[in-house]
């Protein structure tokens, strides 16, 4: 098949021409960054060239001299970005280019709200890489061979940048990648050697790569004696000389981890961020720290400002990049950072492991084992900090990031208090809809012989706020967690207490306030009202049969006729449908109890009732009305309307 032949001209996924507009009509205000974006996928390139050598030398193809080179030409209105790193195949450059893997873009798109102001800073969260070229150009070309492929392997890639792209297959006798940009027209500020050295300086000065640009250099002449007794337009006509094009690295070519923190600017941080995370935003903070002895290392970690689209995806790749003396080794080392950490960006570069270290090392490694650790605490110390000396940036960490870490105590056992004291939480102090009460602030509130830390668990948050259970503790002003988030209920299951203080559900088992000032002739008068209950509530367990394990009298509710409650070691009811919604159709062990309030009307209505029909319906009615008020689904709906209708009725007449 000849290389003619193999030419073909795709459609771009739709989502990619989606993109493609907004990033031209979105980012135009900061279209400088298109440089940045693809000086990052060079460096990356030669970092896994660089990484792949180590095992198989001959992918250097004889140079090993590894730099990406900036070239544009005023003729032509064309920059070109150069790498002689890893390269790409031809079914790679149609993956990475032609569609957008990248998990979330349903979401990104979902979130897509017309404003461009709005949207440009989404497309920062997406990460604009590859794309970005079309902010300036209006025409890409990329050519592109992997190494240790043949020269006739090379692919060309190229578009405008609408609705479709052409591939063929070229000859390239070297190995990498180069792009070149057709620029648009208005776009000439880009051909200009100072410019494109500027903008390198500004935002990929700290690229450990070489970045080198042609530079004209006129030689200086050297005169002996007898050429100083020339004069004239002999002299002159000496003096003239051709100048010399050499080439100079323009950046500082050094890793910026291994600088000391005096030497970087606030700016140098976040642009190094930008790089690793590819993100468009600056980071929210940052911790830079070396760890000397015989486990060497140093780190330089960032919580971004905006949670990631492919944060709750769980084939995503973590985002802290392994190097070993500043050889890049992986980004998918998920043995540095756990799961509830899964956000952080960043680099950490080991001094003390094998520069052949294999994934299965890296796994069984101690000294990786050591180092997660150590960057763990790092970056709870650096929470710790955030949370302590800037709240209104915790609240916005918070809200990003919260969900993820309160797995924190589901995962990481040995960290699992200094986690706990970073959870936040609504309540019933504030009875916001933000998540700003630590457990901290609660125990600092807690009444006089309060021993526990009391909470209630729903599926949102006004259900939670609105939840039966709460009546009795609004009235005595005792302060409630109100937990509506999904992991809540994971996360409670493995942190039951802190600071010493049981965590205790208020729709759980019996409830016990003695503690806060409940007296012995409070309790004999519950014991004489539910005495005089005793024969309403056993008619009421036969009418519901198989549907409660218990009927009793509440003294939880003040408000409310009834509500139901699960057993003190049951599965919460909130968690039941959680799993059965996931589902599981695993038996849920215990039926839950019905607690009915004897001080209200419809309760007293029930035990005077000597219809027994009514008393049926008006039974299964507050039950179904228990179900409801606990967020739950009626396993018949229509049922529940006829008996409340057939009651309304009855008023009428």
């Amino acid at each position: 098949m000849t290389v003619e032949a193999q030419k073909e001209t795709l459609g771009f996924q739709t989502e990619v021409k989606h993109l493609l507009h907004l990033m031209i009509h979105s980012l135009y205000s900061n279209k400088e960054i298109f440089l940045r974006e693809l000086i990052s996928n060079a460096s990356d390139a030669s970092d896994k060239l660089r990484f792949l050598a180590l095992s198989n030398d001959s992918l250097y193809e004889g140079n090993s001299d590894l730099k990406i080179r900036l070239e544009f030409n005023k003729e032509q209105r064309t920059i070109s970005i150069i790498d002689n790193g890893i390269g790409m195949t031809r079914e790679e450059v149609q993956e990475h280019i032609g569609t957008i893997a990248k998990s979330g873009t349903k979401q990104f798109f979902d979130a897509l709200t017309g404003d461009q102001a709005k949207d440009s800073e989404l497309i920062g969260q997406f990460g604009v890489g590859f794309y970005s070229a079309f902010i300036v150009a209006d025409k890409v070309t990329l050519i592109t061979r992997k190494a240790g492929a043949d020269s006739s392997e090379g692919v060309r890639w190229e578009s405008a940048g609408e609705g479709d792209y052409t591939i063929e297959s070229v000859d390239k006798a070297t190995r990498g990648t180069e792009i070149i940009l057709h620029l648009r027209e208005g776009e000439d500020e880009f051909l200009d050697g100072y410019r494109i050295r500027s903008v390198v300086r500004k935002f990929s000065d700290h690229i450990s790569l070489p970045i080198v640009m042609d530079k004209d250099v006129t030689p200086e002449m050297d005169f002996d004696d007898e050429d100083e007794a020339v004069e004239g337009e002999e002299k002159a006509e000496k003096v003239k000389a051709e100048p010399e094009i050499v080439e100079e690295t323009i950046n500082s070519a050094s890793a910026l981890w291994t600088k000391s923190r005096q030497e970087i600017s606030d700016s140098d941080y976040n642009e190094f961020y930008k790089h690793v995370s590819h993100d468009y935003q600056d980071p929210l903070v940052h911790v830079h720290s070396k760890v000397e002895g015989s486990n060497e290392y140093t780190l330089l970690l960032y919580v971004p400002a905006r949670a990631p689209f492919d944060m709750w995806d769980r084939d995503s790749k973590h985002g802290v990049k392994l190097y070993i003396k500043k050889v890049f080794i992986t980004d998918d080392a998920e043995q540095l950072m756990p799961r509830y950490l899964r956000f952080i960006k960043g680099v950490i570069d080991a001094n003390s492991l094998p520069l052949n270290v294999s994934r299965e090392i890296l796994q069984q490694s101690k000294q990786i084992s050591n180092i997660k650790s150590g960057a763990v605490k790092k970056v709870l110390g650096m929470l710790e900090g955030l949370a302590q000396n800037e709240p209104e940036k915790y609240a916005t960490f918070w809200k990003e990031f919260g969900n993820v870490i309160k797995e924190g105590p589901v995962e990481d056992h040995s960290n699992k208090d200094r986690v706990a004291k970073l959870l936040r939480f609504n309540s019933t102090h504030t009875d916001s809809d933000s998540q700003e009460v630590s457990f901290e602030a609660y125990v600092s509130r807690m009444q006089e012989g309060q021993e526990k830390i009391y909470y209630v668990t729903a599926d949102s948050f006004a259900a939670a706020k609105n939840s039966p259970h709460l009546e009795i503790f609004r009235k005595k002003g005792i302060e409630v967690l109100l937990l509506s988030d999904r992991i809540d209920e994971w996360l409670i299951s493995s942190l039951s207490e802190f600071d010493g203080k049981h965590l205790q559900s208020v729709a759980k088992g019996e409830l016990d306030l003695s503690e806060l000032g409940e007296t012995e002739e409070d309790k004999k008068a519950q014991e004489e009202v539910t005495q005089d209950f005793e024969s309403v509530l056993k008619q009421i367990k036969d009418v519901l049969a198989d549907k409660v394990s218990e009927v009793r009298l509440s003294h939880r509710l003040t408000e409310s006729p009834a509500c139901l409650v699960s057993d003190v070691y049951g599965m919460s009811l909130n968690m039941e449908r959680i799993m059965k919604e996931a589902g599981q159709s695993m038996n849920f062990g215990r039926k839950p109890i019905f607690e009915l309030n004897p001080t209200h009307a419809l309760v007293a209505k029930l035990k005077n009732e000597q219809d027994d029909a009514r008393f049926g319906d008006l039974t299964h009615i507050l039950f179904d009305q228990a179900i409801l008020a606990e967020g739950g689904h009626l396993d018949d709906p229509a049922a529940f309307v006829h008996k409340l209708n057939g009651l309304l009725q009855g008023l009428l007449h």
